[in-house]
């Protein structure tokens, strides 16, 4: 019987060793194909931009003239953004996120917050632009500001930095809390000095992804009316603003009327994935050197 068994499986596994080389095959390509595309288009906008980007184009407004025209403004309106994206973000997440770990009991009041943020996650980015410009622009009155922005874009990435942090204090081992208990300590404490710690790494990381997809949305923003006009720099909470997705997108629009804006549109875009390409990089770096192991 074991002989009979032995030479079924040895006249499959040249099959399975064909089917193996193709499905590899297949997972290369596709892997191949997505590098390839990404370098076509990084060679077309790196050839637009070329000779474009310079000190003057950094550090000048917005300008009917081409040849004058910077993207100051929009540089200045992300900051603005992330200053304020980032901390509400940051701290909104990371305090659900211990709610739901650390102090809701399994069942469905837990299933029903989980299912309803992991839904709000995979939602298109113009919904939550149209849900701020219904209540931050016109119910609330503020406008099209850097405050009203900075919430509309709060609401998006907000569900990813939950699930995110959520993930990361699953992973933290359940003796440290054990042994934290087993001290004397109360779950605040245990949560504060073991379970953070242990899962801060994993929680920036998500938290730098996320705010990565903030910088280059574009939908929300358009939802509630930000322009990219010859706007003064903000200076406040409560002033008109542009950011870099934005300029590009109304440059490449008018670049059918002046061609000269498709490439200041092409660095904008040159600009915007070096500033990305940062904070993935720090997001590895942080997840690489400061990830710990129980």
């Amino acid at each position: 019987m074991n002989y009979i068994d032995q030479e079924a499986v040895s006249r499959q596994l040249p099959k399975r060793i064909a089917i193996n080389k193709i499905i590899r095959g297949l997972f290369f390509g596709s892997t191949l194909f997505g590098l390839v595309v990404l370098a076509v288009l990084l060679y077309d906008v790196i050839t637009d931009s070329w000779g474009w980007i310079n000190w003057n184009f950094l550090t000048s407004v917005t300008s009917f003239d081409a040849a004058n025209a910077g993207i100051i403004g929009a540089i200045t309106g992300t900051l603005w953004l992330m200053i304020i994206v980032g901390p509400l973000t940051m701290i909104l997440g990371v305090a659900t996120a211990i709610y739901l770990e650390e102090y809701v009991k399994e069942g469905r009041v837990r299933t029903f917050f989980e299912t309803n943020i992991s839904n709000l996650a995979g939602v298109p980015s113009i919904v939550f632009g149209l849900l701020g410009l219904t209540v931050f622009v016109r119910m609330l009155g503020m406008g099209s500001v850097v405050l009203a922005g900075a919430l509309t874009m709060s609401l998006l990435v907000l569900p990813i930095v939950i699930v995110a942090s959520q993930e990361a204090l699953r992973a933290v081992p359940s003796y440290l809390r054990e042994a934290s208990f087993g001290m004397g300590a109360t779950r605040w404490q245990t949560i504060k000095n073991v379970v953070l710690p242990a899962a801060l790494p994993s929680i920036l990381t998500g938290m730098i992804l996320a705010m990565s997809r903030a910088i280059g949305e574009t939908a929300p923003l358009i939802a509630i009316g930000i322009p990219a006009l010859l706007i003064p720099l903000p200076s406040g909470l409560f002033d008109s603003f542009t950011v870099l997705p934005v300029q590009i997108y109304y440059w490449t629009i008018d670049a059918a009327l002046n061609a000269e804006l498709a490439s200041l549109a092409a660095a904008t875009i040159v600009v915007l994935l070096v500033v990305m390409f940062i904070l993935n990089a720090t997001a590895i770096l942080i997840r690489n050197k400061f990830q710990k192991r129980f």
